[in-house]
């Protein structure tokens, strides 16, 4: 019984100390005040759905930004070997490093979508947990046997 009490009272301090997390210009603030992208995937791992959305903004956005370098990289290393060279200029190196770049475009457009849809389905658990739609219901109930605690989700 202790336990079960001890695990309640847990519970209820969870959700009472659950803060809606805000994007805004890429930063990520709770209560007004930044927190770093780690913290803000702490929070986010109590809600699977939101924290898997989430992180797979992050993943696109290292994924694009390595597509984006590497590419760039590619066509720089490409000039300079003209430049110190009498090879001729754009040569397959350019068309793979141009490729990359063009590639990592759609992938970086799609990661803040991704994001912020992760923080929306966090902060609307949020309120559909501390909400009056929920069903969540205990009851104390007692019969000859003896007390209890009855939850229905």
């Amino acid at each position: 019984m202790k336990k079960l009490l001890l695990t309640l009272a847990l519970f209820f301090t969870i959700i009472s100390f659950s803060q809606e997390i805000k994007l805004e210009k890429g930063k990520y603030y709770v209560n007004g005040s930044q927190i770093s992208t780690r913290e803000t995937k702490k929070l986010l791992f109590t809600n699977y759905k939101a924290y898997k959305t989430f992180k797979s903004g992050l993943n696109k956005e290292s994924n694009g930004g390595f597509l984006l370098g590497f590419g760039g990289a590619l066509i720089i290393c490409d000039l300079v070997v003209d430049l110190v060279s009498d090879s001729h200029y754009p040569s397959a190196a350019t068309y793979i490093g141009a490729g990359c770049v063009v590639a990592s475009i759609p992938i970086l457009a799609g990661k803040n979508k991704k994001m912020k849809e992760g923080i929306d389905i966090y902060n609307n658990g949020l309120k559909n947990v501390g909400g009056n739609d929920s069903n969540f219901e205990v009851n104390f109930i007692a019969n000859q046997r003896g007390y209890g605690v009855q939850i229905h989700f």
